[in-house]
Parts: C-alpha cells; sequence; structure tokens
C-alpha cells in the first residue's frame, strides 16, 4: 500500500486508511446551497464464512504472470515494476486515443456533461504513446490505491487537486500542471490543445526509476479461467449509454476472437497507436452510487461527481459471448476490488485484459442474446 513521503514502497510502513472513505464535498465555493447529502451504502452481507484474505491468498498469482491479465510475461522484471495508472481523455475530439489496446485494465467512468473518461492502467504491457493525457477527477483518488499504482494526469479542479495531495499517494504522482517529468505535447492536426498531452512506456519506466519508484502490485485477489462456466447466460452484445451526445458505448462479441468489440456512438471505436478496432476478452459492467458534490469542475459550471467505489455493489462480468451476474467488493480502502460469484468465490476472469465499466446504479443496461 501507499504511504506519505515515500520513495520504496517496500520499505516504508502504511498509511491509515479511511474505510469507508468519507464523502466529499467542495471547499470556498461561492454559494449557500448545502452539499448534497451522498446516497447510503448497504453495510457488507457476505457470508459468515467469507475471510476476504483468504481470497485474495488463494487467487494470489505464480511468479511470471501478470496479476492484471492472469497471462506470463516473458520477463519476471516487467512485473516488478510498479503500475501506472494513466488518465485519458475521452472526449469526441479526443478521439481516436493511443495505446488503450496496451493497458492490462481500462476503467471508464462518467466525467460530467454526459462524457465518459477513462484511468488506464499500464504494467504488464508497453505502449510507444499513451493519450491524450487529461485531468484527474474524484475517483482517482480510489483507482491508485486499488492497483498499487502511481497516477499520471494533467492537473485537476482545486478541491481535487487538494485531496490529492492530501492523500495517502500523494507521492506518488505525475502531474503536467506540476511541471513534472513525463509528459511530451504532440501537434495532433484537429485536436485543441489541452488534448495535446501524450506519455509513453518507456518516459514513464525512466521517471519512475529516478523517482525510486519500485515494487510489484500485491495480489488482487482475481481469478482466471480459459473457459465460463456452463450455465451462464448468452451475451453477445452489451449497451451503456453514457451518453447519446458524446458517449454511448457499445460491446459486440466475435466468436472468432473470443473477444467483444468496442463501438462508441455507433462507431468503431479505434486505437490510433495500432489503426485497429479496441477490443477486450472481459468486459465487467460495475453499478456504483453516484453522488454529485458542490466541486466545480469546467468554466460551465459542471459538478464533479462522487462514484463510490467501496464496500459492495451489483456486477457483471462479459467474456465469451456469456454474462455472468456477481458482486463486486472492497471492503475497506486498503483492499483491492474483487469479483464474487453467488458463493462468494471469486469471479473466473478470462485471461488477459480486462475492461471496467462504472456505471450508475439506475442505468438501463442492455444485454444481447
Amino acid at each position: 500500500m501507499f504511504a506519505l513521503a515515500a520513495c520504496n514502497r517496500n520499505e516504508v510502513s502504511q498509511a491509515t486508511p479511511t474505510s469507508p472513505p468519507v464523502p466529499v464535498t467542495a471547499t470556498a465555493q461561492p454559494t449557500d446551497t448545502p452539499t448534497p447529502a451522498p446516497t447510503a451504502t448497504p453495510e457488507p452481507t457476505p457470508s459468515p464464512t467469507f475471510d476476504f484474505m483468504t481470497l485474495l491468498a488463494t487467487n494470489a498469482v505464480p511468479e511470471g504472470i501478470s496479476p492484471f491479465t492472469g497471462l506470463p510475461v516473458a520477463d519476471q522484471a516487467v512485473l516488478d515494476r510498479m503500475p501506472a495508472a494513466i488518465k485519458i481523455s475521452n472526449s469526441p475530439i479526443a478521439r481516436p486515443q493511443s495505446g488503450l489496446s496496451k493497458a492490462d485494465v481500462v476503467i471508464e467512468h462518467l466525467a460530467e456533461g454526459g462524457i465518459t473518461r477513462f484511468t488506464a492502467i499500464y504494467h504488464s504491457q508497453d505502449a510507444e504513446r499513451i493519450g491524450s493525457v487529461r485531468s484527474a477527477r474524484l475517483i482517482d483518488l480510489e483507482i491508485p490505491v486499488l492497483f498499487d499504482s502511481y497516477l499520471v494526469y494533467s492537473g485537476a479542479s482545486g478541491d481535487v487537486e487538494r485531496m490529492i495531495e492530501d492523500s495517502d499517494f500523494a507521492s506518488f504522482t505525475l502531474s503536467d500542471e506540476h511541471k513534472d517529468p513525463g509528459f511530451y505535447r504532440l501537434d495532433v492536426p484537429g485536436r485543441t490543445y489541452e488534448h495535446s498531452l501524450f506519455t509513453d512506456s518507456d518516459i514513464l519506466a525512466r521517471t519512475a526509476e529516478q523517482q525510486g519508484w519500485t515494487g510489484p502490485p500485491r495480489s488482487m485477489g482475481w481469478a482466471w479461467s480459459d473457459s465460463p462456466p456452463d450455465d451462464a447466460a448468452a451475451a453477445d452484445s452489451v449497451e451503456i449509454p453514457y451518453s447519446s451526445e458524446y458517449s454511448d458505448v457499445r460491446w459486440e462479441y466475435d466468436p472468432e476472437t473470443g473477444t467483444y468489440g468496442r463501438w462508441i456512438l455507433g462507431e468503431p471505436h479505434m486505437d490510433d497507436l495500432t489503426g485497429e478496432q479496441l477490443t477486450a476478452p472481459n468486459v465487467v459492467v460495475l453499478y456504483v452510487s453516484h453522488v454529485p458534490t458542490l466541486i466545480v469542475e469546467d468554466v460551465l459550471g459542471s459538478q464533479s461527481v462522487q462514484i463510490q467505489l467501496w464496500d459492495q455493489g451489483r456486477m457483471q462480468l462479459f467474456r465469451d459471448g456469456v454474462v455472468q451476474e456477481g458482486t463486486w467488493m472492497r471492503p475497506r480502502r486498503e483492499d483491492p476490488l474483487v469479483f464474487l460469484d453467488e458463493d462468494m468465490n471469486a469471479l473466473k476472469l478470462k485471461p488477459g485484459p480486462v475492461w471496467i465499466e462504472i456505471v450508475p446504479l439506475d442505468m438501463p443496461v442492455t444485454v444481447g442474446e
């Protein structure tokens, strides 16, 4: 886990986390409007015999296997490095992005105005160009802790920035707004300045080494299998209606490749780095409480949303053309995010990258057979 003023995570004591995290309010906002109360979340109700630490130990990956993809790597040194959590734009003007196909895990979430944003975890794979890099959101107070990663971003609103600076991973951040190393700008035709910031795996590896950021991530508690259960329901597609104007997502299963192809606003979602459509062997949909705050994110006055990725909730795992219902769980801040079946055993992911789609509790996700 992370600790303040740390250089090597394997040599420092753990910071004391807040469990569950305290709901967010804005500071110094010019309004007398009270902060909306956070949506209450239920207490965890695992089976009496469920042991979270046993789950993590049982599903610890062997040496040479990525904890994020379940796949072997040729060089163990790759897995001994610290993961990078990179904030990537999904504004229409920023598409196609570069390097999303090389991430081990991609987390998509609503930002504001119906536009989504990504936090991509890079660990076992390298990308020669990643971006465009954009600003952090409230959910990025959670993701670096979940993946034992450092956070790469282009700044944040004043309140979110202060929270990052006060967080238990504050010593593990790279921000263009702070003039930190690790970034460069590219003149991309048709894109504005704010969508011109990029990074890559080589420059981040050098920067992390210079910072003394070392040590592999812990066990995630994720489990892997080449085959889904026989009783899973058919799911040839999944539609996520984030925004019909900016961000509606559709995943379509291709039995020839054994992966889901990603579509955005009815068009194939491409990776500019490879020139190919984005695909994923695993698409995980998490239903999570979204609570508005008084934090202002842009000049239009858009309010930030607190996505309460702690405790537990409903989830769906899409793989191999089928869907499994389950429960996502994160009992304490220091715990990783795990995916459980009805018997409180780890759901079996397909070896390969994982796309995590975070949606509001009431979002009408459509599954096609």
